[in-house]
């Protein structure tokens, strides 16, 4: 199948000429009506090309495609096509093999949500496609996506999600790691982020007026307020998060030049799974592997989590930290 993404748009235009048998469509016919199609639909017009025409006719003829019944009349010294069967049409032919297994695929991305407050919608959608198109396989999933469905909190996703979606103002009792009781704040709620199989809601918070960051299974209660909501500073989320590990941001911080010296044998992992998209070696002798984040309690967790088989080379003040937390480790474990 062509990868090309209008690839469908294609298909569709040529489907209606082959389908028209009141006009002869030439090959510059068709390309002029695939052409037109795209514009219509995208407004690119950089030109389809004879090539990519007899290629999607090629996947259109084939049972990857739909198998169409197509002739290739002569016309004197040019040849036009049309279907031989005037009551065919791909759109009256279901999916094909490729669609399906495109199908799949997206269902096995879907299969991500179940479970999670406000995509309760998914399974059943799920259910009725795999029965409409034949999907239901009988081999296990292939496919296991991270998740905690027993994260407190989840029963508030879909208050906050829609909460988000329609600018609602809200009351939040929240109970902090190191509070003794819960407290109410006011959040105009911004954004939902998942990070290590948790959930975080980011805010503007009208006692601190300034962005709050909540974990969600720390909230206690929330209702709805009728207080003006805040709407969202120029923040991009999307890149907000580029110069940290996790979630934790330090707006007034910038980020450090972070020196790991890591083990041979330990690398190879960390060469195929970044630690942060800023990684670059230094030095390859010694293996030392330089990042560029902000320190944060994310940071340090990763760190640790290849117990001794990385060692921080610089900066100082970090590397004097996690002495602090190795030796205090240390002796709670005596």
């Amino acid at each position: 199948m062509a990868t090309n993404k209008h690839a469908t748009i294609r298909y569709l235009a040529l489907d209606r000429c082959f389908s028209n048998f009141g006009k002869k469509f030439f090959i510059d016919d068709l390309i002029n009506a695939c052409n037109t199609a795209l514009y219509d639909f995208t407004g690119i017009d950089d030109g389809v090309k004879r090539r990519q025409i007899f290629d999607d006719i090629t996947f259109m003829e084939s049972e990857q495609g739909w198998s169409i019944p197509l002739e290739r009349i002569r016309d004197g010294k040019r040849v036009f096509y049309r279907y031989s069967d005037r009551s065919f049409s791909i759109s009256n032919q279901g999916i094909n093999q490729t669609e399906a297994n495109q199908l799949r695929e997206t269902l096995a991305i879907l299969s991500r949500f179940k479970g999670l407050p406000q995509f309760e919608w998914v399974e059943e959608i799920q259910i009725r496609l795999e029965d409409t198109f034949k999907l239901k396989s009988s081999v296990s999933a292939v496919v296991g996506f991270e998740n905690n469905p027993y994260l407190k909190g989840l029963n508030f996703f879909t208050e906050i999600f829609n909460a988000i979606q329609s600018n609602q103002l809200l009351k939040i009792k929240y109970q902090g790691y190191k509070q003794s009781a819960a407290t109410e704040m006011t959040i105009s709620p911004w954004y939902l982020k998942q990070y290590n199989n948790r959930w975080f809601l980011f805010g503007y918070n009208q006692e601190f007026q300034s962005m709050s960051n909540l974990a969600i299974d720390r909230v206690a209660s929330i209702t709805n307020s009728d207080d003006d909501f805040i709407f969202k500073e120029q923040i991009n989320f999307e890149e907000y998060f580029d110069d940290v590990i996790g979630v934790s941001v330090r707006t007034d911080d910038t980020p450090q030049n972070i020196v790991l010296r890591v083990d041979p044998e330990v690398w190879p992992y960390i060469e195929s799974k970044p630690i942060h998209g800023s990684q670059r070696v230094i030095n390859a002798e010694k293996v030392d592997i330089q990042l560029s984040v902000q320190v944060n309690h994310e940071l340090i967790a990763t760190i640790f989590s290849y117990l001794d088989a990385i060692e921080i080379i610089q900066p100082s003040n970090l590397r004097e930290r996690c002495r602090v937390i190795a030796e205090n480790v240390f002796k709670k474990n005596l």
